[in-house]
């Protein structure tokens, strides 16, 4: 499988991504490597592989090459789709178990809400707080796009309050993150988003408070970015 993925490397794209997924020393996604292989490659792959074991999902995984990595998190989440609580529940807790390969913002973006947030529908969702506390960036933004499957059930108050423990977190992909659960939740819920902001705007990151807002009235806009960071 590895060696028809490899087929497929694009030396020009891949300089491309490297730069897009600031690689380069001191940037968010130092040290990442990439075949320069589409999103749309990656998936079409995953697909045709989704009954692979867990020995070679996990080396799929823990490859040092970014494609090689979503390919296997894309193998995780059609599979979830189409199990049972308990393959579920393996996945959840695979998933959970290598968190440290889920390193960078579209390996997230594309997994944990699909797995993590599908999974924790109609369960407690303590395991989301721990994350939002952690010292790896990666497990704060899988804590908030997780919350993403809540969202479209209706259910907010977790997003809310994730969303208010990292209101003080420094990194940019964070506020980012939150930002985007935040709008998402106000497309459903203008008076929650509402309400969190008026109680909330004037200690929001600019870029979150951006993200927020995105979809309101310039006008509105304009009076929460007056009393914001």
């Amino acid at each position: 499988m590895i060696n028809n993925i490899r087929k497929l490397a694009s030396p020009n794209r891949a300089q491309t991504l490297r730069r897009f997924f600031k690689t380069g020393k001191g940037q968010y996604g130092e040290g990442d490597k990439f075949l320069g292989l589409t999103v749309p490659q990656c998936r079409r792959i995953a697909k045709k592989a989704t009954v692979v074991n867990f020995v070679a999902i996990a080396k799929l995984l823990r490859s040092k090459y970014h494609e090689e990595r979503l390919i296997a998190l894309l193998i995780l989440t059609y599979r979830f789709e189409k199990s049972a609580d308990r393959a579920r529940k393996r996945i959840f807790d695979f998933y959970l178990k290598n968190t440290e390969w889920v390193n960078n913002w579209d390996l997230v973006d594309l997994s944990s809400y699909k797995i993590v947030g599908e999974y924790l529908l109609g369960k407690p969702r303590r395991i989301l707080y721990r994350l939002a506390k952690s010292k790896n960036i990666w497990e704060r933004r899988i804590a908030i796009i997780s919350t993403l499957a809540f969202i479209r059930q209706e259910q907010y108050a977790d997003t809310l309050k994730i969303a208010k423990i990292l209101l003080s977190d420094k990194h940019d992909l964070i506020h980012k993150a939150t930002g985007w659960m935040l709008r998402e939740m106000g497309k459903r819920s203008e008076a929650g988003l509402v309400e969190f902001l008026n109680q909330n705007a004037a200690r929001m990151p600019r870029t979150t408070l951006r993200y927020a807002i995105e979809r309101f009235p310039e006008k509105q806009r304009k009076q929460y970015l007056a009393i914001g960071k």
